[in-house]
């Protein structure tokens, strides 16, 4: 039976107030900054250092942080011109939308069987001005197990339907560009050159520059090495259809990313997932480290 003490909640600074869940049992800990975006800058399970971050990105304020794991929310990707058009009204939207540049209010930490951090982001003036929805995102890390659950709740308090696509964007530190996913997709999109291509052995990033999304698993889980001792195993919510892979030359990360819908959705509007007035949708996303 796990100690009530097994479990801790820490506030560092970190340039900005970071929290750091615990879990000593397992030797693993993620670190969590509500104010640049809520992201999860760090993650360490059973004594493996998941995620790239790069450290000046993350410590300049008015830079988009490159690294850990930002959150996408109301669109995934860009749209063309950075920006959409919504009941004959053209707004803009910053690539990845808007909840990744802005800062969260904590609504509760835990220490009880778990280390848990909850965090709430609702629209405000500078939301209304790219997404005219009234909404409300509760978002909650569960560090226990030697597993981080990223459980999230999409609230729409509009009274019309809201179009959201979200999604993960974590860095994943390794220098492999080539990897074998264990995956039931058997297609991906190459935004490279617009064509699909067979899912065959090694997917190689090294060369590329824009990403590649998986277009048709069942299974709402992938896993890839990381190193020579841990594959990195995520699992997600039904909602999230693909995956999107993407990495930049030169650097040691990739990005396995889960995400609602293709790049443009907000435009090209073929599977816009839609929130119901005063709805919720709920998601999860884990990640989890296991040895090879």
């Amino acid at each position: 039976m796990t100690s009530l003490s097994d479990y801790s909640v820490q506030l560092v600074q970190d340039g900005f107030p970071v929290y750091e869940l615990q879990e000593r049992s397992t030797s693993s800990a993620a670190r969590i900054c509500p104010q640049r975006g809520g992201i999860m800058t760090g993650l360490v399970l059973h004594g493996q250092s998941l995620l790239y971050l790069d450290e000046a990105t993350f410590r300049d304020p008015d830079a988009n942080i490159r690294g850990g794991n930002p959150i996408l929310f109301p669109i995934c990707g860009q749209l063309p011109d950075k920006q959409y058009e919504w009941q004959g009204v053209t707004y803009p939207m910053a690539n990845h939308g808007v909840a990744r540049v802005l800062p969260w209010e904590v609504v509760s930490t835990s220490q009880d069987d778990e280390a848990s951090l909850t965090l709430r982001l609702t629209s405000n003036e500078q939301t209304l001005q790219s997404y005219p929805f009234a909404f409300e995102l509760l978002f909650t890390y569960r560090l226990q197990g030697g597993r981080l659950r990223l459980e999230q709740q999409y609230i729409n308090h509009s009274e019309a339907p809201m179009p959201m696509v979200a999604g993960f964007h974590p860095y994943f530190a390794t220098s492999s560009k080539a990897l074998v996913y264990d995956t039931d997709a058997t297609q991906y999109l190459d935004y490279n050159d617009g064509r699909i291509k067979p899912v065959v052995g090694a997917i190689d990033l090294g060369e590329l520059v824009e990403s590649v999304a998986l277009l048709d698993a069942e299974q709402r889980q992938i896993a890839f090495p990381l190193n020579e001792t841990c594959t990195v195993r995520l699992s997600y919510s039904e909602v999230f259809k693909y995956i999107v892979l993407w990495s930049v030359q030169g650097k040691p990360f990739v990005c396995v990313e889960p995400w609602m819908a293709k790049n443009e959705e907000l435009v090209v509007r073929e599977e816009l997932p839609m929130v119901g007035p005063g709805e919720m949708l709920e998601a999860q996303l884990t990640f989890a480290c296991e040895n090879r």
